[in-house]
């Protein structure tokens, strides 16, 4: 009972000082995420005060939407080096990307290497309006090329919450899970929180990551947990230590 009226922490305490990011949108100009290399220096500041020792930023490969590709991504990540050394800011920070699968990737996948987290993980995220139709076929055949896929924000795919089975399926057709933060405080809505609570409590959670944006994501940060399984989110977090470099 005491455990249960405890008052519960702000998200921001529950990083570790070593805590690894694998999901951001930091480099400048690329996509939805930072606009300007000052946009980049003020998100990295703070989200190296909350504890943050390494980045490994995704951004979005979404050739309808972000038409980005492992090159232009490289360049971006090579220049944004170049500027914030120029604006004093010494950065651990690596690329990847956040793939959306529809029928461009599908094609994609079957040509050309893919920007992965670490070795052969790959993030990936699905439309937030209804899932892809071959989802299952393609999650296998991402396995088939050798990666193992990462679904980014599991929780923030509504159709989803109503048949959770859906997510057993998914596990068990070998994706691995990335919970955003900032769901755990309610930044996302009360029906993606419990949804994340949910699924933390099924410890079906393998990896977590910011997905920040912009500065409001940053200011979430101050909020307090609205979650139950903080214990559960705690060896979640500590899991992203898998991707030190």
């Amino acid at each position: 009972m005491l455990s249960f009226l405890s008052p519960k922490p702000f998200l921001k305490d529950l990083i570790s000082e070593n805590y690894i990011d694998i999901h951001s949108h930091l480099l400048p100009g690329i996509d939805d995420g930072a606009k300007t290399i000052n946009d980049t220096v003020k998100l990295v500041n703070a989200l190296e005060d909350f504890g943050i020792s390494q980045f490994v930023t995704t951004p979005h490969i979404s050739h309808y939407v972000w038409n980005n590709s492992i090159e232009t991504i490289n360049n971006k990540y090579e220049d944004t080096k170049i500027q914030l050394k120029e604006n004093n800011a010494i950065v651990p920070l690596r690329v990847a990307a956040e793939y959306f699968i529809d029928d461009w990737f599908e094609n994609h996948l079957k040509n050309e290497k893919l920007l992965t987290l670490k070795d052969n993980y790959v993030l990936v995220e699905i439309s937030y309006q209804s899932a892809p139709i071959h989802l299952y076929k393609t999650l296998f055949e991402i396995q088939v090329a050798g990666y193992i896929p990462v679904l980014a924000h599991p929780e923030r795919y509504l159709y989803f919450h109503k048949n959770f089975n859906e997510y057993e399926k998914l596990k068990k057709a070998g994706c691995l899970f990335q919970l955003n933060l900032l769901a755990t405080v309610g930044y996302y809505g009360e029906r993606i929180r419990k949804a994340s609570d949910e699924l933390l409590k099924k410890g079906m959670y393998n990896f977590t990551g910011t997905d920040v944006h912009h500065m409001h994501h940053i200011k979430a940060f101050d909020q307090k947990l609205k979650i139950k399984n903080t214990s559960n989110l705690k060896e979640v977090i500590a899991n992203n230590q898998f991707f030190k470099f």
